[in-house]
């Protein structure tokens, strides 16, 4: 199929336990985005495949166009419509940054249509404002493990080095979803400073092990008392799941991805008995669930532009003057 700009985005893991809103791995599970044609200002259509096809086949319902409109009113730009097809691979509402890679897409559409001079900052701050935090959209488009601090305004963000190949992303996927409102509903107020101490020391952990390649350190750096004990109450299974997949010793960590209920683990060796006994924990349960074996440190957003785009918003600015 010819396109005007071809996207592919990756799936993303956010939080890994003690990293809450601020740590986020790509993982190698991608969703696909092709611009075919422009259209009059305001005018859009959707070709979905895969996930979510019928809802996101509407216009009105796909995050990609919602997010390209709110880029091109930040930057002061016209919205020039198009025709937009998608083929979803990534699970909707399981916890695998499925609305971040849409923002990711819908940027850098408004980023190429527009013509508009943003930088890398500028782009993830504009990603960011949109999807609330960074840790999805930062590692879906950057790649890898990203760290991420983000207070409303200014944001930072670092590049952790990529895992050692022989480490695998397990994730199982449960025929459940966890809408990130009821994820966020389910955390406590306030939580107490002990755990708060926790959950610092941890996280520090973590990025430090990853940093310096200690991966026996990553199951004590993803430990967590933030938010994975009210989380895991609300998908099936979640409250035991934890200290069976620990307890393999080809694993070396497991956490809930994102806001669930998708649980992931990073595997030193083979991966097939982690994959297994988180599926049987789910099928235990009465949930059917689906697994996939992923490279965890993906590439990022991968945007290919083809020669025809600029005779295109040629010939589309020569037609409306």
């Amino acid at each position: 199929m010819n396109a005007l700009i071809t996207l592919r985005v990756p799936a993303t893991s956010a939080n890994l336990g003690s990293g809450f809103d601020t740590i986020g791995m790509a993982v190698s599970l991608y969703n696909i985005f092709k611009v075919i044609e422009l259209l009059p200002r305001g005018e859009y259509k959707c070709e979905a495949l895969g996930e979510g096809a019928r809802e996101l086949s509407d216009p009105a319902k796909n995050l990609v166009v919602t997010a390209y409109e709110k880029t091109c009113e930040r930057w002061g730009r016209e919205a020039l419509g198009f025709h937009l097809w998608c083929h979803n691979i990534i699970p909707l509402a399981r916890g695998l940054g499925s609305s971040a890679g849409a923002v990711v897409a819908g940027v850098l559409i408004a980023k190429y249509l527009t013509g508009y001079d943003a930088d890398e900052a500028e782009l993830l701050r504009a990603m960011t404002v949109i999807e609330g935090h960074p840790d999805n959209v930062a590692p879906c488009y950057l790649g890898g493990m990203v760290v991420s601090s983000w207070d409303g305004e200014d944001l930072r963000y670092v590049n952790l080095p990529a895992l050692p190949p022989e480490v695998l992303c397990v994730v199982a996927v449960p025929d459940e979803k966890v809408s990130t409102h009821d994820a966020r509903e389910a955390l406590p107020k306030q939580v107490p400073f002990s755990d708060a101490v926790f959950n610092i020391g941890r996280a520090a952990l973590l990025t430090a092990a990853w940093a310096t390649g200690k991966w026996g350190y990553l199951k004590w750096g993803m430990d967590d008392r933030i938010h994975q004990q009210y989380r895991s109450k609300l998908f099936s299974g979640g409250e035991v799941i934890f200290s069976r997949v620990e307890a393999l010793p080809e694993c070396l960590s497991v956490a809930i991805s994102g806001s669930g209920p998708s649980v992931l683990a990073l595997v030193d060796g083979a991966p097939a008995r982690v994959a297994e006994t988180m599926c049987k924990t789910f099928t235990e349960y009465g949930v059917r669930s689906q697994f996939f074996v992923l490279d965890s440190s993906a590439q990022g957003a991968r945007v290919d532009v083809d020669m025809d785009l600029s005779t295109a918003l040629q010939k589309y600015k020569g037609e409306t003057k």
